[in-house]
C-alpha cells in the first residue's frame, strides 16, 4: 500500500477516536428510541429498485475483490461465480447508500466473515448482522434478513444514516452501528480490516 493511503486512513481514524471516548448512549439497540429520520429512510429504500457506471471499472474492481474474498473466505464461496455475484450486490447497495464499497466489505468481514446465515448471540442476522427489531420498526415484518439483498439494504442504509448523523466521523458511525458508542474496539476492527484487506487506491 502506498504511504499516502496509510496517512489518509490513519488521519481519518485518529480524528474520530478522540470523539468516540464520550459515554453517549447507543441508539443501535432496540431499547433506545429510534430516529424517525432513520426509520423513514429505511422504509423508503426497502421499496426502491440498482452500481457500476463504467464496465471497465466494474471488471477491475470485481476481479480484484473476488481474489481477496477467495483468500479470506474460501469455504463460504468456493466458486468464482458466487464470489462475483455477491460482490456485485455489495457494491450496488454500498453505492446506493453512498458508502465506500470497500468499507462495507470490511464491516461484513468483521461482522459475519461473509456468512449470510450468521446469527450472533444477541440475535443479529446475516452478512451485516442486522437486528430483527428493525423490521417491525419500519413496518416490514415479512422481510427475511438472511436474504442477501435485504440484509445489505438494511445494513447499508443504517450505516449511512449514522455516518450522516456523525458528520462523516467513521469511528462514531461504526460504534453506533454496533451499539457500542463510547468504545472504539469495534470501529478499530473495521478500520483495520478496511486498510489491511479491502483498501483500494484511487
Amino acid at each position: 500500500m502506498a504511504t499516502a493511503s496509510w496517512l489518509v486512513v490513519a488521519s481519518l481514524f485518529t480524528a474520530g477516536v478522540t470523539l468516540a471516548q464520550t459515554n453517549a448512549p447507543s441508539v443501535g439497540s432496540p431499547s433506545e428510541p429510534l430516529s424517525p429520520a432513520l426509520l423513514e429512510s429505511l422504509s423508503r429504500v426497502m421499496a426502491a429498485p440498482d452500481g457500476f457506471e463504467d464496465a471497465f471499472d466494474a471488471q477491475v474492481w470485481l476481479l480484484d475483490m473476488q481474489s481477496r474474498l477467495a483468500r479470506r473466505q474460501p469455504e463460504a464461496y468456493p466458486s468464482r461465480h458466487d464470489r462475483l455475484a455477491l460482490l456485485e450486490r455489495i457494491h450496488a447497495e454500498a453505492r446506493r447508500a453512498q458508502l465506500p464499497p470497500e468499507l462495507v466489505l470490511a464491516l461484513i468481514d468483521v461482522e459475519s466473515r461473509f456468512r449470510p446465515n450468521a446469527v450472533s448471540s444477541a440475535g443479529a442476522l446475516g452478512l451485516m448482522q442486522v437486528m430483527p427489531f428493525w423490521k417491525a420498526e419500519i413496518g416490514r415484518p415479512q422481510d427475511d434478513l438472511h436474504d442477501i439483498d435485504t440484509n445489505l439494504r438494511y445494513g447499508c442504509t443504517i450505516l449511512a444514516h449514522y455516518l450522516a448523523r456523525e458528520r462523516g466521523d467513521w469511528t462514531q458511525a461504526l460504534a453506533r452501528y454496533n451499539g457500542s458508542l463510547g468504545r472504539t474496539v469495534y470501529p478499530e476492527q473495521v478500520m483495520q480490516a478496511w486498510f489491511t484487506r479491502w483498501w483500494v487506491d484511487r
